[in-house]
């Protein structure tokens, strides 16, 4: 198989993964996604992938779910995880995989949640209407918080990613870093 097409079916394969991922039964906001754009962010020769992959993912799998009004805080979430990942994690190590990943974690529940709160009238659009938002993605309903399930979702999934390349480059030496 030529090269360009291993890339294409790999890509390919990785929005089909992705987006099935969505309709596997999992916790609420545990999906690979948000480590998907780190991932690509941080490792895809064409950095442009690395964006396309997630949100491709998203579109399909958003088509047979539904659209809806946060849309735009979700997917801008996801170009900020792919920003992090091209910026902080271009060597990624341990630490940094973490620290990316609990940032993603941290910016998708802020900006999603605020556009929860904007665009609601469950919420008073006051202060105290936007902690009400805030406390409520992070309170515990059965034995479930929307936080802490993306939290440890995206600390899991960037582990599997980024831990599980790490384990192929020592395998097929192709696939380390070229020196030059």
């Amino acid at each position: 198989m030529k090269p360009l097409h291993i890339r294409l079916t790999t890509t390919a394969s990785l929005v089909l993964l992705i987006a099935l991922s969505r309709f596997l039964p999992h916790p609420p906001n545990a999906t690979p996604v948000m480590a998907m754009a780190l991932f690509g962010g941080a490792l895809f020769e064409r950095k442009w992938l690395g964006l396309v992959v997630p949100v491709l993912a998203m579109l399909l799998s958003d088509a047979l779910i539904g659209f809806h009004g946060t849309m735009g805080a979700v997917y801008g979430s996801l170009a900020l995880a792919w920003l992090i990942g091209a910026v902080a994690l271009r060597k990624p190590t341990f630490g940094w995989v973490v620290a990316g990943s609990v940032s993603a974690s941290i910016l998708f529940f802020l900006i999603t949640n605020f556009a929860v709160w904007y665009g609601s009238s469950y919420y008073p659009q006051t202060a105290a209407g936007l902690l009400g938002c805030y406390t409520a993605g992070l309170a515990f309903y059965n034995n479930q918080s929307f936080f802490l399930n993306g939290l440890v979702g995206d600390l899991f999934f960037s582990g599997l990613l980024f831990g599980g390349y790490a384990l192929l480059q020592r395998r097929f030496p192709v696939l380390r870093p070229s020196l030059a």
